[in-house]
């Protein structure tokens, strides 16, 4: 076990690993009292050996392995790669590229719905990893050794699982449908929330103009103040009293402590008045710069026949081709396609469109039907 915490320790082993065609990598974090992620270890495993890097070690400088995640030579191999990539990008703004996400790659391969790291050890290496260490306090030390162990683990089967799965994707003519799938991930608006678009994290319901700029408002506040402080929103002030705010749109201390769970000192306190101060100007800003709620399509929630049709074409084509129903399409894809044939889904673009959406067009239009046959469903052709 190779727990690196100098400097000199990790240039070496970084110039060896750049030799390597491709990386395991995995990270551990804590976040529940940051806003940002508080990055502890950074595990990463080549052929022949395999790295677990102590970011909290004093004077560690983590260049080295940010060089590795931009080599374009090596593909940067996950799992559930999202949060390990948003701790990259925040470390340098740079998403590391190529990459290779074997969850994704194990539901293209038919291992099912978001199959977890463990799980998919299992089923392609037949190991069963120890997740004693699953929810430790990565931040503390001493390290024990079972932690680092356990950090190790998942990296050194995450080799294997991407040579198996990278195998099963040649052989069966898929790799190609992973550029898709990676594109969300390796977009840094995907890590970069602007802090006006903040306010869609809430569920608004309030489609007024008024409301919808203080909500707006507030929400970008709250986003700036949670990044300064580097604390979770939540811990700023809490949505349901965000949204109760703008309904109420307060004009002093004494309106603002009617808020229900705000206190009297806080609403004269100064992040009382900063939110004072938000309210005022917000209400400055003309209606006409609203942002828009998002329309629901009334179509969403009825009891459609159709959608139910195509929800047992999904899972016809999900078997026939042995691919994941959740990545071919999803409930609101259906409805979408149920409502409109020119729908902006994936499902009627790329490699979907050729196992799934053209059928499902047929299938909406009467041209092909399902049939139950010696208990197992049939496609049609009429």
């Amino acid at each position: 076990m190779t727990l690196i915490t100098e400097q000199t320790q990790l240039v070496e082993a970084c110039r060896r690993l750049a030799n390597e065609t491709f990386l395991s990598i995995d990270t551990e974090f804590m976040r529940e009292k940051t806003y940002y992620p508080q990055l502890c270890l950074i595990q990463i495993a080549g052929k022949k050996e395999a790295i677990v890097i102590d970011a909290l070690a004093e004077d560690i400088n983590l260049n080295p392995v940010l060089e590795l995640m931009e080599n374009e030579a090596i593909t940067k191999v996950f799992h559930a790669c999202r949060q390990d990539i948003e701790i990259f990008y925040n470390l340098n703004h740079k998403i590391p590229s190529p990459i290779f996400d074997t969850q994704i790659g194990a539901m293209v391969c038919g291992y099912g719905e978001s199959v977890g790291y463990d799980k998919l050890v299992r089923q392609i290496t037949g190991i069963q990893i120890d997740k004693s260490s699953r929810f430790t306090d990565w931040s503390y030390r001493p390290l024990s050794k079972q932690q680092i162990k356990y950090a190790l683990s998942d990296v050194t089967h995450l080799r294997t699982v991407f040579e198996s799965l990278s195998s099963q994707l040649e052989k069966s003519g898929r790799t190609k449908w992973l550029e898709e799938e990676f594109k969300t991930v390796l977009n840094p608006e995907t890590y970069n929330t602007p802090l006006d678009k903040s306010w869609k994290r809430l569920k608004v319901k309030n489609g007024q103009p008024r409301f919808l700029i203080l909500i707006r408002e507030l929400c970008a506040f709250r986003e700036r103040e949670a990044q300064n402080r580097n604390v979770p929103r939540n811990r700023i002030i809490r949505d349901d009293i965000l949204l109760d705010i703008a309904a109420r749109s307060p004009k002093s201390p004494h309106d603002l402590a009617k808020v229900r769970n705000l206190t009297k000192q806080f609403s004269q306190g100064k992040l009382g008045e900063s939110i004072l101060r938000v309210v005022e100007t917000a209400n400055k800003i003309p209606v006409c710069e609203a942002p828009l709620l998002e329309k629901v399509n009334n179509f969403q929630h009825q009891k459609s026949a159709l959608v139910d049709l195509l929800k047992v074409l999904l899972k016809l084509k999900s078997e026939d081709f042995n691919v994941a129903q959740k990545l071919i399409a999803n409930s609101t894809d259906l409805e979408a396609i149920a409502n409109n044939n020119d729908a902006n889904v994936l499902a009627l673009t790329g490699w979907r469109k050729d196992i799934f959406g053209d059928d499902a067009l047929l299938l909406k239009t009467g041209k092909i039907a399902l049939s139950a046959s010696n208990g197992k469903i049939q496609l049609i052709r009429l």
